[in-house]
């Protein structure tokens, strides 16, 4: 016998837990599935967390930042005010290019700021309890951990996971593990990254950005010392898709090593994070106290990917000419019916998901548009043009 539920979501990080979050607000028939053993185990779990604005002259993509940044600012103030840290962000260049580039930059700032030493300080700049966060945000859906969805197939108007569990509406939230979707347009690649947690006799009272960031510490009555984070490196490995994702499959944050992010990466991980915190602030009594590593999901074109899936198979079939480079319009391609992804959201998870999430539910329960940008009709659009 089969378990039926009207949604079911596979991966249960910052994206999958907002969307479970807004789903339940009109159906109490909601499955959220993960391989791991609780929320938040993958990328989410090994995020920084850190709320900052983009900075830079007017673009699509800035305006998609702002435009989350604000609005999942306000969700967490609003539902988990204990979770977040709204203590500000001080901005500082890395370099002199970097300095005259923020100068260029300050017309068309979009949120308050002022100079503080050499840096800008943003009062907008915030902190999340990763964990904390998406345990809320997942509070209220039936929940199913230590559960692989090895494949996926549409059954007449459900689709069927591992022929076990059924769902009206299914919704891949999967990150860097792209296993489930046979789409080669679909390109997401693992962004691998390293955040420490150390105890430092050092207070820090905002948080900072140089080429890492640094947060506000937070004083610890047993060790008499203050907690800070310090993230987040940046690693991309040139490796076989399948290799990959065996990596993501059987990565965690509570299993530090994979086949790429080996004891030499983390270690030299952890002393670069150490180095370039030092230069925004002198660390005084440093005793490393949690290492968390994990593959966040980054499109292509650093825009996420929401909505439904192109079925390109279809879509070709019925539009042969396509592959000549001629133009169909988004709504005339052909989606797979009632399978949806929000993915791709990157290094910024706990700005975008939130948001995304909000506008995906939106879409699938009342057929509002999404913006143009996040959709994954351009990657297919791009895909069939290039292989064409």
């Amino acid at each position: 016998m089969y378990k039926e539920y009207e949604y079911v979501i596979i991966g249960a990080g910052i994206a999958g837990s907002s969307t479970a979050y807004f789903l339940s607000e009109y159906s109490d028939s909601i499955l959220l599935i993960d391989r791991n053993c609780d929320i938040a185990q993958g990328a989410s779990g090994a995020a920084g967390a850190f709320l900052s604005p983009l900075l830079g002259k007017p673009n699509k993509f800035k305006e998609l930042i702002t435009s989350a940044l604000k609005f999942s600012t306000s969700f967490y103030k609003d539902n988990i005010l204990n979770e977040i840290t709204n203590c500000g962000v001080v901005r500082i260049p890395k370099n002199n290019e970097n300095r005259e580039k923020f100068e260029s930059y300050k017309p068309y700032m979009d949120f308050e700021y002022e100079e503080e030493g050499e840096g800008y300080f943003f009062k907008i700049g915030s902190q999340i309890n990763s964990y904390e966060t998406c345990r809320f945000l997942a509070k209220d859906v039936e929940k199913l951990f230590n559960y692989e969805a090895e494949h996926i197939k549409k059954e007449g108007e459900f689709w069927l996971i591992n022929d076990e569990i059924k769902a009206k509406k299914l919704i891949l939230t999967t990150g860097a593990d792209t296993s489930l979707i046979d789409e080669k347009y679909f390109n997401i690649r693992a962004v691998w990254g390293q955040k420490i947690d150390i105890y430092t006799t050092t207070c820090i009272d905002v948080n900072y950005h140089k080429e890492c960031s640094l947060s506000i510490s937070r004083f610890d009555e047993e060790k008499k010392k203050y907690k800070v984070s310090i993230g987040a490196t940046h690693h991309r490995f040139n490796c076989d898709m399948k290799v990959c994702n065996h990596c993501i499959k059987t990565s965690n944050i509570n299993k530090m090593f994979s086949h790429s992010y080996g004891e030499s990466t983390v270690n030299n991980d952890t002393k670069k994070l150490l180095k370039l915190a030092n230069e925004i602030k002198n660390l005084e009594d440093v005793e490393i106290c949690d290492i968390k590593i994990g593959p966040r999901a980054s499109s292509t074109d650093y825009f996420p990917m929401v909505g439904k899936l192109i079925n390109s198979k279809t879509t070709i079939k019925k539009f042969p000419h396509l592959v000549n480079g001629s133009h169909v319009k988004n709504e005339m391609l052909s989606s797979y019916d009632n399978l949806f992804v929000l993915n791709g959201v990157g290094g910024r998870g706990f700005v975008l998901s939130p948001y995304l999430a909000k506008n995906l539910v939106e879409h699938i329960i009342k057929n509002n548009n999404l913006e143009e940008t996040i959709l994954t009709h351009r990657l297919f659009k791009r895909w069939v043009k290039k292989n064409s």
